[in-house]
């Protein structure tokens, strides 16, 4: 039999209506989730990009800079060698078996490819475990208690196609229904309120304090517990990233034991996003894990406690490889049980990031034959890229109404600009946010990609974008000047600033936490 309709998807045979394909008809989850890093601005940046390449249209630049995402190898910056080693002779091994190989790679490579081999059954074109493979939970466990000075479980170890599937896990195991809340920082990284918002929870933003570096008060994260549950919210989790993104900043050990505190007092789980760990640059500041402030504080199974870490980022930024773990800790076996089973549905996480990630925490130690080129790459990048972050910070808190805060870690500044009223009132008749005129004018004029600070929210009254520091040393000098120039003509196209609105923006700033 037949499903007749009458042509607008009503059955006409009695039977449950048909559902034509429209944009109508497809989850509205999924249209109502945001991902600004790879938004409108940065499409429309991929179009000017083919048409630089194509030779089409006329543009005041000669190519487009991808400032808009922590991409590190799509600008110019080159693997370390050591990985990428040891990845060729797991893809080829028969590599292994070459009589000149000695002569190609260093024996603690061949060593650690021959241990790797080995021990992957079916080697990387084959399934591994849905949790990843022994070894490579193994070498990630070992690190990470090296690194805490505490034990570590290959047992807790789920290796991943880099961090964010691990937001996914938690986000499918932990939000039930709507009434389901997560507190996340605000600025924030959108894959928390994207997947929030596909995964059917509410957000609960918690601000970060930009008059005082970005910090965490928790007084405040009391004050928004409360408020979500007056509104009838169930706070299920709290997310930290540290150091952190888009704001750069570096949490303290004595804030660190303090939001542990307080998740502990309210039961809740702690998701800690440290995919930045390698990346502090100011030396008064130290990265600590939460696995291991919560060890110190003796709490480690009262505190349900989600460590993430990636490859795309410290100084490996090997994104496309998609590479990284989680590490849980103070979870219910039963409760493991699901997010294994989580796992198990999507089969296993790719071997080549899983192994690139055992290598990132077990890299050459000093006196392998490996070791001395390692570090050289290793201090070359970091020290470029601290060199990079405080030439950009530098030059923007020279801007006329620009001020931002210094970065501490990650790969990110967030500038805070005070806009004309005029901008504002010209994006407001577009139906846009100002500082999306803002970024979408300087794409137009500059070629430079940054992201608006509404993507990532900021406290209302405030315009923010978020910029990496990644284009290479040459190429950020003709950022900064480029941007510099733009700047102080899209201030003189929209009437340039009034002390009344500089005054306006500073009062919005430094009143976010205390409204």
């Amino acid at each position: 039999m037949t499903n007749e309709s009458n042509g607008n998807g009503v059955s006409t045979s009695g039977h449950a209506p048909t559902t034509p394909l429209s944009i109508d008809t497809v989850n509205k989850r999924v249209i109502n989730s945001e991902y600004a890093v790879r938004g409108e601005i940065v499409q429309l940046a991929q179009k000017l990009a083919r048409e630089l390449e194509e030779g089409k249209g006329s543009h005041p630049f000669d190519k487009v800079v991808w400032c808009n995402i922590g991409n590190p190898q799509i600008l110019g910056q080159k693997p370390i060698t050591y990985f990428r080693q040891v990845l060729a002779l797991c893809e080829c091994p028969q590599l292994l078996e070459h009589p000149g190989i000695r002569e190609l790679f260093p024996s603690d490579v061949i060593a650690r490819a021959q241990l790797l081999v080995k021990q992957i059954p079916g080697g990387l074109g084959a399934y591994s475990d849905s949790a990843g493979a022994l070894i490579i939970r193994q070498l990630v466990a070992d690190s990470i208690a090296r690194r805490d000075g505490y034990p570590a479980s290959p047992e807790n170890i789920y290796m991943l196609d880099g961090a964010s599937p691990g937001v996914h896990y938690m986000m499918d195991l932990l939000l039930r229904e709507t009434r389901d809340s997560m507190m996340v920082p605000i600025p924030q990284y959108p894959l928390y309120s994207a997947t929030l918002t596909l995964y059917g929870g509410t957000l609960m933003p918690y601000l970060l304090d930009e008059g005082a570096g970005w910090g965490l008060d928790v007084a405040h994260l009391k004050a928004q517990l409360a408020k979500a549950r007056d509104q009838g919210l169930c706070v299920r989790a709290m997310v930290v990233i540290n150091p952190g993104n888009p704001t750069g900043q570096c949490l303290s050990y004595q804030n660190m034991r303090d939001v542990l505190s307080f998740c502990h007092e309210e039961k809740l789980v702690l998701i800690a996003d440290e995919v930045y760990q390698a990346n502090i640059y100011v030396g008064n500041k130290e990265f600590f894990s939460f696995k291991k402030v919560v060890c110190d504080m003796g709490l480690l199974e009262e505190v349900p406690l989600v460590s993430l870490h990636s490859i795309s980022k410290g100084f490996i930024g090997e994104c496309g490889r998609r590479g990284g773990y989680m590490e849980v800790t103070g979870f219910p076996e039963a409760v493991k049980d699901q997010i294994l089973k989580l796992a198990s549905i999507n089969l296993c996480p790719n071997l080549s990031g899983q192994i690139c990630c055992a290598l990132m925490m077990n890299p050459p130690q000093a006196g392998e034959p490996s070791y001395e080129q390692y570090r050289a790459e290793k201090s070359a990048i970091l020290g470029s890229l601290k060199r990079r972050a405080e030439l950009l910070v530098g030059a923007l808190n020279r801007l006329e109404g620009v001020s931002c805060n210094a970065a501490e870690g990650a790969l990110y500044a967030f500038p805070r600009v005070t806009l004309p009223a005029a901008a504002v009132a010209a994006a407001k008749k577009l139906g846009k946010q100002p500082d999306w005129l803002y970024c979408r004018e300087l794409l137009a004029a500059t070629g430079i990609v940054v992201v608006p600070g509404s993507g990532f929210g900021q406290a209302d009254g405030t315009f923010h974008f978020r910029t990496t520091f990644l284009p290479s040393e040459e190429d950020i000098v003709l950022v900064v000047e480029a941007l510099a120039k733009f700047h102080a003509a899209f201030l003189a196209k929209y009437g340039g600033l009034t002390e009344a609105e500089v005054k306006a923006d500073l009062a919005a700033a430094t009143g976010a936490n205390s409204a």
